[in-house]
């Protein structure tokens, strides 16, 4: 079956160029010129991926996002004009994958979707139990030691990859690039402000720091009782 592809924008020409542009490369694609329209759309039809302005009228793109989170890991690129780079950090911390600026060539979106929807089976797959954490990405939910522990989206994916990755010393580039796409690859104080986050609702639990710093490099996972860990 063709991926599907949801399209949520107010301004028709925009969904009727990418619905074009995207059913040409065989997609299934659907749009929605109104917030919530695409959110019933989304609901109903469970696309693959969903791309979303962020300015438009009623329901903001920055509570698409959120909507759409609560309701797992489907991957969202939003689009937005230039001037808006506070929506855009909205959006990614409502759970936004990534972000092209109007206007935006096509190529380029498309190489964003093609790499999203790469990850995407990654980010669906059962859950993962490493040491005291068992991490759902279905369920996007985080046990510590039996307990739930609550997380925002990007929180949320910051700890999934680097439960994934446990043990081993994740670079900044390769987080950023991983958890907020290719164009936050240099914007390493996206890093520093999640990785603080996280620590403080996980030590929080249990007094333990599980995220090490190796400076100038990145950071490392190591969750108490996992096998590879040295204690």
């Amino acid at each position: 079956m063709p991926e599907r592809i949801l399209v949520i924008d107010d301004e028709p020409q925009i969904t009727r160029v990418l619905r074009a542009a995207m059913t040409a490369q065989g997609y299934d694609v659907r749009t929605a010129n109104d917030p919530e329209e695409g959110l019933r759309v989304f609901r109903e039809w469970a696309p693959d991926l969903v791309i979303t302005d962020l300015m438009m009228p009623g329901v903001s793109g920055v509570e698409v996002c959120r909507q759409i989170r609560t309701r797992g890991a489907t991957p969202v690129v939003v689009l937005s004009v230039r001037e808006h780079e506070r929506s855009k950090v909205e959006a990614l911390d409502a759970g936004a994958d990534d972000y092209v600026t109007k206007p935006f060539g096509i190529q380029e979106l498309l190489a964003r979707v093609r790499a999203h929807l790469r990850r995407a089976p990654e980010r669906t797959a059962a859950a993962i139990e490493v040491g005291d954490f068992v991490v759902d990405s279905e369920a996007h939910s985080i046990l510590l030691q039996g307990k739930p522990v609550h997380l925002t989206p990007k929180e949320f994916d910051l700890l999934l990859h680097l439960a994934r990755n446990a043990g081993k010393v994740m670079t900044h580039r390769a987080l950023l690039t991983a958890v907020w796409g290719a164009q936050s690859a240099y914007q390493p104080e996206y890093l520093r402000v999640f990785v603080g986050q996280l620590r403080k609702k996980l030590e929080s639990e249990t007094g333990r720091q599980y995220i090490q710093t190796e400076p100038w490099v990145g950071y490392r996972f190591v969750p108490e009782g996992w096998a590879g860990s040295e204690e």
